[in-house]
């Protein structure tokens, strides 16, 4: 008597259980499992250059770009974040009190012709009367200021967790830089088996693309954090550093640089600081429209040089699928698609450029 299923459909069947049932046992470690992965393939060539350096010596050079990282990125970005939330604990402190308590009508606003009488009562109405700056934030947000700062307060409490989730990354980014040749050489044989004409341009792509948009997008993020954190110091905004922190984090965004730099633009018209507001709002459009025409452009694409829509859809939607992590993961999924896309274009072509010159 046959069985039911052919034998090599049961252990692929099977393969495809065990793999279902590894990944559900490690569904908490995924994200810091893909940072990792991230990491390692933006820094491989750093971690080639040490590798040179200590004489091919895999778990030595493994060991010191860890460090090197441990201490360049991680420390500096937690010693960052505590700062920002210490900073951002106290103004929501103030705003609960202004809440409260109400906000004065500044008498700038008063004294402007024609609308000063208008915009008091705006004021009034959003910011002067007790209770209605939160009502104003709610509205805006969805969220009431006393839940947005138990909310900050939560966040500062899953310290385990969050140290947990570090620990586990930096663990299975020595692994990354130890064993990455071997796992690749391990992927090309299979992907070969399954891909043989494509497996190689593809499989390269994929970490020339994470690396290129890794690389450009935290450098411009960052550039934009100083630069615009300058912008804050000069005009005299207070907070200025947690401001330009915020910033750095909300340039991996788009629209995130914009949208800070405007609210801290209003921020300052609000105080009656206009020609501070003014300027302001012109340094970061002009960087803004620099960075997006000359630096970004080059910095961020890789090989394969996407149109502005798949970019976009890669962004926005890596986001909000997977979090921070989905900044990087959404456009080398896009660029993937483009250059699928690309490749079987170009085949057709060919394909009917030959039979014409065979019909001629």
């Amino acid at each position: 008597m046959s069985p039911v299923l052919p034998p090599f459909l049961i252990v692929r069947w099977l393969l495809l259980l065990i793999i279902v049932t590894g990944l559900y046992f490690i569904k908490s470690f995924l994200m810091p499992s893909l940072a990792a992965l991230i990491i390692g393939l933006a820094s491989w060539p750093i971690y080639h250059r040490v590798l040179y350096m200590l004489g091919g010596r895999n778990t030595l050079a493994a060991s010191v770009s860890l460090l090197f990282f441990l201490l360049v990125l991680v420390i500096p970005i937690t010693w960052a974040f505590a700062y920002t939330v210490h900073e951002a604990s106290v103004f929501i402190k103030w705003a609960i009190t202004a809440n409260r308590n109400g906000i004065e009508i500044p008498i700038w606003i008063s004294s402007i012709p024609l609308l000063g009488d208008k915009l008091s009562d705006y004021w009034n109405l959003y910011f002067g009367e007790s209770y209605a700056l939160g009502k104003t934030v709610q509205m805006i947000s969805g969220e009431h200021l006393g839940n947005i700062y138990r909310m900050l307060l939560s966040a500062t409490g899953n310290v385990f967790h969050s140290l947990l989730s570090i620990f586990f990354m930096l663990i299975t980014l020595f692994f990354v830089y130890r064993d990455g040749k071997n796992i690749l050489s391990q992927i090309d044989v299979l992907g070969k088996s399954m891909l043989p004409d494509r497996w190689i341009q593809l499989s390269r792509l994929v970490p020339a693309m994470i690396s290129s948009t890794v690389t450009g997008m935290a450098l411009i993020a960052m550039g934009e954090g100083v630069i615009l954190g300058f912008a804050y110091w000069v005009s005299g905004v207070p907070s200025f550093v947690s401001l330009g922190l915020i910033t750095c984090f909300l340039a991996l965004v788009p629209g995130g640089a914009p949208f800070i730099f405007t609210m801290v633009s209003l921020y300052l018209l609000a105080s009656g600081r206009m020609f501070a507001s003014i300027g302001l709002f012109i340094w970061g459009t002009l960087e803004l429209f620099i960075v997006d025409k000359t630096i970004r452009p080059k910095l961020v694409g890789g090989p394969v040089k996407l149109p502005f829509l798949p970019t976009f859809f890669g962004l926005v939607g890596g986001l909000k699928t997977l979090g921070l992590i989905g900044l990087f993961i959404g456009p080398v999924l896009m660029a993937l698609i483009v250059s699928i896309w690309r490749e079987w274009v170009s085949s057709i072509r060919n394909k009917n450029q030959h039979q014409k010159i065979n019909n001629d």
